[in-house]
């Protein structure tokens, strides 16, 4: 499936990492059947994002771990960044600001952005912190619930990213990952975002956007789409370069 997908698409965001981390062998094996353009974006471990911020001692071992497993993407000069996603219940205070300064240090020399789930953090302070810390900021569309991120084309640093995850309002809160994610974008809703990802283009070294709106395959379907939208071909030929949705 990767070198089927790496023919259309010229980044993925790998999800494993959230639950396990895989040896670096995985990592290594997936460069090499990639392109030379292709990019890989990883999600850090659970345990970076997602521990209580009470938690005393280091951080967890696999936080580590991470950066020794994605060593080949590195050498391959295929890793796009580090993708820190945090929870809604992650809210800014002085817990949370000794959390993201521990993951900046333990992944320094490291490409990051964080994604934050609650509105409170989108302020200018948060994109002060967040230059200070070398950590990107990630533009999200989700459900228009008041505590959620609204939707953006803010750049902190030199790498830019959208995640759009769909709007299924009625099962965001309640449903499962599949029922969340089971959104389907129409043309209409995804073009103020060709003109976000246009200004984001212009100022930024790269741009990632990829569609968390998973469920039974819609977030390929979005992906080309927006590719069209954006003046991108959708599916190139099996011999030629990837299509890349971080290249202006």
């Amino acid at each position: 499936m990767l070198p089927y997908y790496a023919r259309r698409f010229g980044a993925v965001e790998i999800d494993v990492t959230y639950y396990r981390i895989p040896p670096a062998r995985t990592f290594a094996q997936m460069a090499g059947r990639t392109p030379a353009a292709f990019r890989f974006t990883v999600k850090a471990p659970a345990a970076a994002t997602h521990a209580p911020l009470d938690a005393s001692g280091p951080l967890a071992e696999e936080v580590a771990r991470l950066r020794e497993a994605v060593a080949p993407l590195i050498e391959h000069e295929k890793l796009g960044c580090l993708l820190l996603q945090f929870p809604t219940s992650f809210q800014p205070g002085a817990g949370a600001q000794r959390r993201l300064q521990s993951l900046a240090e333990a992944y320094d020399g490291l490409p990051l952005v964080a994604e934050f789930r609650h509105r409170a953090w989108q302020t200018p302070r948060t994109m002060m912190l967040l230059r200070e810390l070398g950590i990107g900021w990630c533009n999200v569309d989700e459900p228009d619930f008041k505590t959620l991120v609204r939707p953006s084309a803010d750049l902190v640093g030199a790498i830019a990213y959208v995640r759009l995850h769909g709007r299924n309002r009625r099962a965001w809160w309640r449903g499962g990952a599949a029922e969340r994610f089971n959104y389907l974008y129409t043309r209409e809703e995804l073009e103020p975002w060709t003109a976000r990802v246009a200004d984001l283009a212009a100022e930024a070294r790269e741009v990632y956007v990829f569609f968390n709106n998973c469920h039974a395959g819609k977030s390929a379907r979005n992906a080309r789409d927006f590719a069209q939208m954006m003046g991108l071909a959708a599916a190139p030929a099996d011999e030629g370069e990837p299509l890349s949705l971080f290249e202006p």
